[in-house]
């Protein structure tokens, strides 16, 4: 049901009435566009927009204090449940604190709607407290900015409010997703007289906007306009000899990844198997995990590693789904190899500036036109041996990796494979950035059971982890959380969310930035305290006012038994804080890499 509004002669001049049905009139757009959930921190300037939201019987209102932690929570909404999601907070620097969120959610293409209550414009720039310019305050991180001037209550001005709600939610959901920012002045009264008269109406009537390039399914063949002659002469030059697909993060919603198919995933494998090529399988693709093709590559980073076999393993050309990957050994491996880039919406993720084509056109629809020129002989297809060579790597790697890790002394490595078989078909896990995510992409292969991967990857930023995690099980999704100690640390705030969460987060904890014992500031002058940064801190007697539960573990069967308890409680998982040697897992990481290379070495030997 949506608002309407009914004009009495009681409360015409009433200014918390007119700001209230004008809210309304919002709301009711954004419903009929799809928002089903707001999330607002307390404040006095957004009032008429709360009481509005109040009165929509079909939005969720979450309250969280902090404005960052509560539009990080936002973010895992929208990523998780794919439709867009409100922000709401009050003038002054409260919104500020969206900003890293907003980033985000501009790179990850997420669906939020940032409601930002305001000063009225006589107010701004004269000194009035807790007023500052809120003008475009997100600058080009958002896709659209409006502000559309204090609340009145003319049919027309209803009617405009009604269609910016419409127009905000169909923009944050467009071919470039992402966020819309909305800044809502509102004069004083805030709160109505009793005489304010709000009744219910039926929705706004929205047709659902078809993508230009609709996916066909896997029998039919796929229809393009004329502008597919402008690209396609181009991709038939380029992709001549041996080829390679890389889907990187975002290639595959972990929506449709936790569903029993995929149309994207079944259009891909039947392309990489019309082409003969590999498909390498980035953490964030939504490909690692679940049903696969023997095409699907995923221990690419330690095979990258070996210099003599990435120069053998280099291909002629590069097809490229999603945004750069995660592993900076690939990403230096792929420059300046020919690259064709799939992308249906506005952005350009070439890092190496090596794309020669950019096909703007949906992805399932793409592969499927790309197998059908293959299957009719119009693209020539590589030597099938240049994928078994691939697959031959894939798991020669996967069985020196088991071996290795029989014998290597605990650390995450054994942490993550433990993880990845214990956690249930069909649910998620977020993996924070710096070392989580790059050991999560070294150590985890594959598996057939379903498992959503998330990420918050498009800005790799520290912040709102845990409330991220937060927001990711609000969707329904049980996703359990794999952060740093310093993630953990960085978003205290965070913690007042994650007391009922079913499943738990563990925090690795190895005495701060580790992800610099792998980088060149390794050994610097005062590389603890300018870099590492640990923070000496109990975690055990931070969590207790906060009543989430909490143990200690330093060995795999420590960690597989505390894991295994969590999964079978199903209620307040709580914090598994793994105490890990860090010297050891460096030591362990690069023996790994170190043996790998004599193996293949080796092997190649034999094999002339």
């Amino acid at each position: 049901m949506a608002i309407c509004y009914q004009p009495s002669p009681m409360n015409d001049t009433d200014q918390g009435c007119r700001n209230l049905r004008w809210a309304l009139a919002l709301l009711d757009g954004l419903v009929s566009g799809g928002l089903r959930r707001l999330v607002f921190s307390p404040g006095s300037r957004s009032t008429p927009l709360l009481l509005a939201a109040q009165r929509q019987p079909l939005i969720e209102l979450t309250p969280i204090v902090d404005e960052r932690s509560a539009a990080f929570f936002a973010l895992g909404l929208a990523r998780a449940g794919g439709r867009p999601v409100g922000v709401l907070c009050t003038s002054g620097s409260a919104l500020a604190h969206w900003f890293p969120a907003v980033i985000e959610a501009y790179e990850s293409e997420i669906p939020l709607i940032l409601l930002s209550a305001d000063r009225p414009p006589e107010l701004r720039g004269w000194g009035a407290n807790q007023t500052i310019d809120q003008t475009r305050l997100f600058g080009g991180f958002v896709r659209e900015f409006h502000d559309p001037g204090p609340a009145e209550t003319t049919s027309e001005a209803l009617k405009t409010m009604r269609a910016l709600g419409a127009r905000a939610a169909a923009v944050s959901l467009g071919n470039w997703p992402g966020p819309v920012h909305l800044n809502l002045p509102f004069r004083e009264p805030l709160v109505p007289q009793n005489d304010c008269v709000a009744a219910p109406n039926p929705l706004l009537t929205l047709s659902r906007p078809t993508p230009p390039k609709a996916a066909p399914s896997a029998a039919e063949a796929p229809t393009w306009n004329e502008e597919v002659d402008d690209w396609s002469h181009d991709l038939a030059a380029m992709m001549g000899g041996r080829g390679l697909i890389c889907c990187g993060p975002g290639t595959c919603s972990p929506l449709s990844t936790l569903s029993t198919t995929s149309s994207f995933a079944e259009a891909l494998w039947a392309c990489a198997e019309r082409l003969a090529v590999p498909v390498l399988c980035d953490p964030l693709s939504g490909l690692r995990f679940g049903p696969g093709s023997p095409h699907r590559i995923t221990r690419y980073d330690s095979l990258l590693r070996q210099p003599a076999t990435a120069a053998a393993l280099k291909p002629d050309w590069i097809l490229r789904i999603g945004r750069a990957p995660v592993s900076k050994t690939l990403l230096h491996w792929l420059a300046d190899i020919p690259t064709i880039l799939v992308d249906p919406g506005q952005g350009w993720s070439d890092p190496n500036k090596d794309v020669r084509v950019r096909v703007n056109a949906d992805a399932t629809s793409f592969c499927h036109w790309l197998a059908t020129l293959a299957q009719d002989g119009s693209r020539t297809v590589c030597d099938p041996a240049w994928t078994a060579q691939w697959a031959a790597h894939e798991q020669q790697i996967a069985a020196l990796t088991t071996a290795y890790l029989e014998d290597a002394p605990w650390c995450e490595a054994q942490l993550l494979t433990d993880l990845l078989a214990q956690l249930p078909a069909g649910d998620g896990l977020l993996c924070a950035n710096s070392m989580p995510i790059r050991q999560l992409d070294t150590w985890s292969g594959s598996r057939d059971a379903a498992l959503g991967i998330f990420g918050n990857r498009g800005a790799s930023g520290i912040d709102g982890q845990s409330s991220t995690l937060a927001g990711l099980n609000a969707s329904g999704i049980p996703v359990s959380g794999l952060l740093g100690d310093l993630s953990f640390f960085h978003d205290l705030s965070g913690l007042l969310l994650l007391r009922q969460l079913v499943r738990p987060c563990i925090v690795i904890n190895n005495g701060g930035g580790r992800i610099f014992d792998y980088l060149p500031q390794h050994g610097l002058p005062e590389f603890e305290r300018l870099w590492r940064t640990p923070i000496d801190v109990d975690l055990s007697a931070l969590l207790r006012p906060f009543q989430i539960p909490h143990c200690i573990v330093s060995t795999g069967a420590e960690f597989h038994d505390a894991l295994a308890d969590c999964l079978q409680r199903q209620q307040a998982s709580g914090v598994i804080e793994v105490r890990v040697d860090a010297t050891v897992s460096r030591a362990v990481h690069h023996q790994f890499w170190r043996e790998l290379q004599t193996q293949l070495f080796t092997t190649s030997a034999r094999s002339l």
